[in-house]
């Protein structure tokens, strides 16, 4: 503010006064500003005086702007004057004051509008298409100043620096700020503390810091390695696919500059999800793997333990040196399927951080690196980020960089990409902070790599950097880019590179000349002809941190035994269960809840069968007792959807939860049991990274039914049924699919079973249909118990988990273990026996109550209950107990084009006698999974058991079945 004034006026020192005993003076700042913030979150939150005081404050774009205390009082005093139209006027000499008042509220209005919208005006496109709107709110003719104006001394409110300066020099500072080569977002953060934060770092520097020469020699030598490399390849592999990350080289040093201000802060590992764009030059110049291996890998000299998968898949890790120590980072393996990585590494990361017990996050570092096209345009990057700061699936804050190309395959990046401005909106859901940076100006990346890191490390929450650049080869070196997009490419081909542009500007600050320049460039093409590695502080094997590794050798050759012994003891069954039922004193149970607690209570007692519920929770004791941990995730997974599990009780005084089975003894392993978000990619992706970094943990996904597993399938393709083929990754998934023909309709009946069988072949995963309490409690035990790590795919129960002969007894848990194919009960004449219904799940005991009618004692009936592996062996065993049987019938509920049946007959062909006979029995082909009508369900039932058995002999048992 101008300070060449007149003496106040009788007017002045009553509104100085009135300024004085106004909640608007300096020491009510910290209240005003968080009133103010209580008012923008929920205006009708705060008084009528209040609501009417900020309703009249400036807003940009309709959105309230945050006015600085230090310029409310002129505010304030506008605002008298309008309060009170009677107040004296003041003499027409006396008028500079008022006006110059006016005209600081103006100029804090303009520093608010920089930090709102200067980023649309920023030099972001390398390219120059980017065309920078005419944007009203940063002009000094929208607030009535002008040229004029420029040399005024103006109050700063909260602009970091002086507290008054030239209009000039606010200019300067905020365009240097908000309107460089940087563009940040973060006005829409409704934490005011992150906020100021953001802003602080920002406003502090005026730019891009001034970087010390040795920094930017170092940036250099980066820059050489990332443009290097590709001009090796291109030159010596020419037209080979490598997804080149020309046009975006300062992911290179931004990476590095991660590395090592992560480990300086104490950081211990860093895992990082990468689409195939650049993965080599990050596996190259940041991992350090070897270029004579790649290089293998491009003349198809490497072998494979499996299928193996194509280069700019593969994953890599390492350990690096830095200043706080090594650091191990892991590069994951990724399908084409771009962002589904994402949610994997979180999973992966939040298994570290537990492992390590890291609270904070601070020890692990998860780092997502995106395509712009891909960021925007699929569903899972929004699943992940709404994850981001849940209980189950927080893992502190990821660190995002998306490599924006402004281009999608051959889509053009606004007209067709997407409906937001910015690639990078999505995150502004979780009110992540993004800074969006030219990657022609590495000094620049590099500023914001270090604020974008230092806000996860201090808020926990996520950040994005969108590191704006383009693709000098189009979507591969095979690709022709100008045939769709002639004038981006145009303008590429005559675009000098990243390296070049900076290694000129640092000959004219004569801190590296051309020649220094182009030595660096001769090192690493030595580096790269030699084989060796070619990354900075890589170091060997035995010099790196393995104190809290996991350990899977025990796992890598490992054989997945069918009999392992899965038993236990009668007195350890009772002495769980006692743990497993203890209610703390004051928590109220439901009602419902305590009548299921004492069955289970005599169910330990022998007094009643086992259920399922009981089974399950015993089951997971059980582990935690032999050093297992046990992680639970899906849409109703605490109570249950079937309202059976009650892993979770809730005090009815309270709404409090109490788990059980995280109180078991003292220093138990960790029981954990979710309530998801309604996510099925996410979430089953999330679970397999988790599964993939922790051996020693049951971890389990879910389905509310199992058909909402579809949602979720591309984690199934190309992650749980292919991922120890194509890369070596072991895997101990659990997968619960909820799957039972019950009339419930075309959604609700069917874990599209065949789906599964078709993705089984190389002893790859289990899949098993267990049909009793006590198969379910061994199954789940032998998951953990024996000497390998495979994924198991469950087809659970829905009505057999209250059906009246769907039970066990304590002997079948204590001396029992899974049995692939389990023989009758019920006690039968073998020799009688001359056909045999093969059958799995739920159907078993329709079968069983239709035999049961019809009286006939020349049927056997044999569940296979597991699928996959196919028990070959053990049906060949069973079927010599019944010497005279030469019909076989396989029966299934589901169509005739689901279920196990297309997937199986060559099996079960293989394992029954020469000259019997097999038949199908089930219901007809359909595209829909099951009917929608209860009724017609009723009727295929009975025709499907006609078939398979034989009708009743009157109308009336069938409509008993159909009451049933």
């Amino acid at each position: 503010m101008d300070r060449k004034r007149t003496n106040p006026t009788a007017e002045d020192n009553s509104l100085n006064a009135l300024w004085r005993s106004s909640p608007l003076a300096s020491g009510n700042a910290a209240y005003l500003e968080d009133l103010y913030e209580q008012f923008l979150s929920d205006s009708a939150s705060v008084a009528p005086a209040w609501r009417r005081y900020f309703e009249a404050l400036p807003r940009v774009d309709g959105v309230a702007q945050d006015i600085p205390h230090s310029g409310i009082r002129d505010e304030f005093r506008r605002l008298a004057h309008q309060t009170h139209p009677a107040a004296p006027q003041r003499p027409s000499q006396a008028a500079e004051p008022i006006e110059s008042a006016h005209k600081q509220v103006k100029v804090l209005q303009l520093i608010n509008a920089y930090r709102f919208r200067a980023h649309q005006v920023a030099r972001l496109d390398p390219l120059g298409l980017r065309e920078a709107p005419n944007i009203p709110e940063l002009d000094l003719r929208h607030y009535g100043l002008s040229e004029a104006d420029l040399e005024t001394v103006f109050e700063t409110g909260s602009l970091v620096g002086p507290r008054q300066a030239s209009l000039r020099e606010i200019l300067a500072q905020l365009r240097a700020t908000y309107a460089g080569t940087i563009g940040a977002e973060y006005m829409h953060i409704t934490d005011t503390s992150e906020k100021r934060w953001v802003q602080s770092s920002l406003e502090s520097v005026h730019g891009v810091p001034d970087y010390p020469p040795e920094v930017r020699r170092n940036l250099l030598g980066r820059l050489t390695a990332a443009e290097g490399l590709e001009h090796y390849l291109h030159t010596k592999y020419v037209g080979q696919k490598r997804f080149s990350l020309e046009g975006a080289e300062s992911l290179i040093p931004m990476l590095d500059e991660l590395i090592q201000r992560a480990g300086g802060l104490g950081t211990k590992e860093i895992i990082i999800g990468m689409a195939h764009r650049g993965r080599l030059n990050v596996l190259v110049n940041i991992l350090g793997k070897s270029p004579a291996d790649l290089f293998r890998e491009f003349e198809g000299k490497v072998q494979h333990s499996g299928t193996g998968d194509v280069k700019y898949h593969q994953g890599f890790s390492s350990d690096v040196g830095t200043a706080g120590g090594p650091v191990h980072v892991a590069l994951a393996f990724n399908p084409s399927h771009l962002e589904i990585v994402g949610p994997v590494v979180q999973g992966s990361v939040r298994a570290r951080q537990e492992r390590r017990r890291d609270r904070l996050g601070n020890r692990v570092l998860p780092v997502v690196i995106h395509g712009d096209a891909a960021f925007a345009g699929q569903g899972v990057v929004m699943e992940t980020f709404n994850m981001s700061q849940s209980r189950g699936y927080s893992t502190k804050g990821t660190v995002h960089i998306v490599l924006n190309n402004q281009i999608g395959f051959t889509t053009s990046h606004q007209q067709d990409a997407r409906s937001t401005l910015y690639c990078s909106d999505i995150a502004k859901v979780v009110g992540a902070p993004i800074f969006h940076v030219n990657g022609d100006d590495p000094e620049a990346v590099l500023f914001v790599t270090q604020i974008a890191f230092d806000y996860r490390m201090t808020f926990h929450k996520d950040v994005v950097i969108d590191l704006y650049c383009y693709r000098r080869h189009g979507h591969s070196e095979a690709d022709e880019p100008t045939v769709t997009q002639p004038l981006m490419y145009q303008r590429i081909r005559a675009l000098p590179t990243t390296l070049a542009l900076y290694a000129q500007r640092l000959a004219q600050a004569r801190i590296a000349t051309a020649d220094e320049a182009a030595e660096v460039g001769r090192e690493y093409q030595q580096q790269l002809e030699s084989g060796v590695c070619a990354a900075p502080r890589i170091l060997p094997r035995e010099k790196a941190e393995y104190a809290y590794s996991t350990d899977w050798s025990p796992y890598v050759a490992g054989r997945c035994e069918p009999g392992t012994d899965t038993r236990v003891t009668l007195d350890t069954v009772r002495g769980l269960t006692e743990q497993m039922l203890h209610i703390p004193e004051g928590l109220e149970l439901h009602p419902q809840v305590t009548k299921i607690y004492e069955a289970r209570r005599k169910m330990a007692a022998g007094a009643l069968p086992v259920d399922w519920g009981f089974a399950e929770n015993l089951a997971y004791a059980t582990l935690l007792k032999d050093g297992y941990g046990v992680r639970l995730s899906g849409q109703d997974s605490g109570r249950g959807t079937f309202f059976h599990r009650h892993a979770v009780v809730y005090n009815q005084k309270d709404g409090t939860g109490y788990l059980p089975l995280r109180n078991l003894y003292e220093g138990q392993p960790r029981f954990i049991v979710i309530n998801s978000p309604l996510s099925e990619e996410a979430v089953l992706a999330f679970e397999y990274g988790y599964a993939t970094a922790d051996p020693k943990t049951l971890t389990i996904w879910e389905a509310q039914f199992g058909d909402f597993a579809n949602n979720a399938q591309v984690v199934i393709d190309q992650f749980i049924s292919s991922g120890e083929q194509k890369w070596n990754r072991l895997c101990g998934l659990t997968l619960f699919l909820p799957h039972g023909y019950e009339g419930q309709g075309p959604e609700h009946s069917s874990g599209r079973l065949e789906r599964y069988l078709q993705l089984c072949a190389q002893q790859n995963m289990f899949v098993c249909v267990p049909t009793t309490p006590a198969q379910f409690f061994h199954l789940l035990r032998r998951q953990m118990l024996w000497s390998c790590r495979k994924p198991l795919v469950v087809m659970t129960p829905k009505s057999l988990l209250r059906h009246r002969l769907s039970v066990s007894s304590l002997e079948d848990l204590t001396l029992g273990r899974f049995r692939p194919v389990l023989f009758e009960t019920e006690a039968l004449e073998d020799a009688a026996v001359k056909e045999i219904v093969l059958c799995s799940g739920k159907v078993y005991y329709d079968l069983v109550e239709r035999r049961q009618k019809l009286g006939r004692r020349d049927v056997a009936i044999l569940r296979i209950e597991q699928l996959y592996p196919f028990p070959e062996e053990e049906l060949k065993q069973a079927f010599q107990r019944y010497p005279a049987a030469r019909r076989f019938i396989w029966c299934q509920e589901e169509t005739r084009n689901k279920g196990a049946w297309y997937q199986t007959q060559h099996r079960l062909w293989r394992s029954i006698p020469k000259g019997a006979t097999l038949e199908y029995t089930g219901r007809p082909t359909s595209a829909a999974p099951a009917v929608g009508s209860y009724p017609l369900h009723i009727s295929q039932l009975n025709e499907l058991l006609d078939q398979a058995l034989g009708p009743v002999a009157s109308d009336s048992a069938q409509g008993e079945d159909g009451k049933r």
